[in-house]
């Protein structure tokens, strides 16, 4: 396991939850940190990333959701606020990484994915 996620829950519409991500080794360089989601039986869509300290986030979730990061120690949070029933989906924090200078230089970078983690928004 390389990404560690944990907050997820159940929560009642309107309520907060926060979901943290934390690298279990270390990398030579984070390039985007961020997290997903997927609904049963939908596609897994983007939530919000950092790339090179620039956040994006997706139109539902602007004005509710704040995503954080901290590259140098391997950490992304994500603050859910004013929950509601469609945000309910499993959760995926995602990095991309070169995983030594080794790879830097050759251009090998990964893609790194969390174990899910379960966001129900339900009264």
């Amino acid at each position: 396991v390389q990404l560690l996620a944990s907050g997820g829950g159940l929560v009642q519409p309107g309520g907060s939850l926060r979901l943290s991500c934390a690298a279990t080794t270390t990398f030579y360089r984070i390039n985007v940190m961020g997290w997903y989601r997927q609904a049963p039986g939908q596609q897994r869509e983007s939530v919000a990333t950092i790339t090179s300290g620039i956040i994006e986030s997706s139109d539902s979730v602007k004005g509710r959701f704040t995503i954080s990061g901290d590259a140098a120690n391997g950490l992304v949070l994500l603050q859910m606020n004013n929950l509601v029933p469609e945000d309910t989906a499993v959760y995926y924090c995602y990095f991309q990484v070169f995983s030594s200078i080794h790879d830097y230089r050759k251009g090998h970078q990964k893609d790194l994915w969390g174990q899910g983690t379960q966001v129900t928004v339900s009264s």
